[in-house]
């Protein structure tokens, strides 16, 4: 008598429904299910990294708020990209994306839409590239026609302004260079002399870039290449900071105190209610600030370790802001030395 042929397994239940109805299915799931969804079959790999799906949750009105950050390590001196993600106990950390290489350390980053645009400086300025945050593809892009050094970028109307100073000929130039998206093409939208070297960071609003040096701020008009200086924004050393709601915000670490500039009212105030976080927190200088989903997050190192508090914000009758300490962990934790480079937030 023969063996017995052992029966096949049956197919599963997601294999015998139609492609339509399983992207369907998985379009309005959180992104944060799709690390281990990818992991059930070759077809729900494909799914996941499918431009098909995204385009499906921007149908589906499923797009959500991601915040990805970037560290560079300072022994290896290159960038690595993570994603913030919530751990089933409720707490925080960083999540590395292995698929994105790694990114020179001098690096700009920027989000328009559902991708990050990469901008290398100095030696690195080859390295202009886009990454895909559905799909976690990377692009090559043409490089800056004018190497730029000390630079800030930033984003109006689609189009990302780069501001920095040449690097080979006028030292004391101040260049913008602007690259469309759309057409993926360079041109230099405005100069200016000025001594100012080092630069702090940059924020857009009311569709005019605000840029940070070393000892002052300047203020570009993107329609009509226009450069001007707030004179009260600069009575205060902001860096490192963000818009929420129009507002601009930092945390001036001499004082513990978290500050708002308020452009309408062109006037400083101080957030209420966090003053006892401030004074019982891991707080050093160099803390960064970013908007996310209406709400501010604040990075800091301390030691080895790299340590976020999401702050909801609220403004009074009165006009006074008020912020709330929503929740503070620490993020990631390494025997190597991290720096915090730049976080953005992505609707995927």
């Amino acid at each position: 008598m023969g063996k017995k042929r052992k029966s096949s397994e049956p197919p599963s239940l997601t294999a015998s429904l139609p492609h339509d109805l399983v992207v369907d299915i998985l379009a309005r799931l959180s992104r944060s299910d799709y690390p281990a969804l990818s992991l059930v079959s070759k077809h729900f790999r494909s799914i996941v990294s499918s431009r098909e799906l995204y385009a499906t949750r921007s149908l589906l009105g499923c797009m959500e708020h991601c915040l990805y950050v970037f560290l560079a390590d300072v022994e290896s001196k290159c960038n690595r990209c993570y994603i913030l993600r919530q751990k089933t106990n409720g707490s925080h950390g960083l999540v590395l994306v292995p698929s994105l290489p790694s990114l020179p350390y001098g690096s700009r980053f920027v989000a328009v839409g559902s991708r990050i645009y990469v901008f290398g400086t100095g030696k690195d300025r080859n390295t202009t590239l886009s990454i895909d945050c559905g799909s976690y593809t990377v692009q090559p892009l043409p490089s800056m026609h004018v190497p730029l050094s000390y630079t800030v970028a930033d984003v109006i109307d689609g189009r990302i302004y780069v501001m920095g100073r040449h690097d080979q000929r006028d030292l004391d130039k101040m260049m913008v260079l602007v690259f469309n998206t759309e057409t993926q093409t360079w041109k230099t939208d405005s100069e200016m002399t000025t001594s100012e070297i080092y630069a702090h960071g940059s924020v857009v609003m009311a569709d005019k870039m605000y840029a940070k040096y070393s000892c002052k701020g300047f203020v570009y008009e993107p329609k009509e290449r226009k450069w001007e200086t707030d004179e009260v924004l600069n009575s205060k050393e902001w860096r490192f900071a963000c818009v929420v709601d129009d507002v601009l915000y930092y945390y001036e670490f001499y004082r513990d105190k978290l500050r708002a500039y308020d452009r309408k009212q062109r006037c400083w105030l101080v957030v209420k209610g966090l003053e006892a976080f401030f004074q019982t927190s891991l707080m050093w200088s160099y803390v960064h600030s970013v908007s996310y989903d209406g709400k501010l997050a604040l990075f800091f190192p301390y030691g080895e370790e790299i340590w976020c508090a999401e702050i909801s914000l609220e403004r009074s009758q009165g006009g006074e802001i008020w912020g709330k300490v929503e929740w503070c962990d620490c993020l990631l934790t390494s025997e190597r030395r991290f720096r915090y480079t730049k976080s953005l937030e992505v609707f995927v």
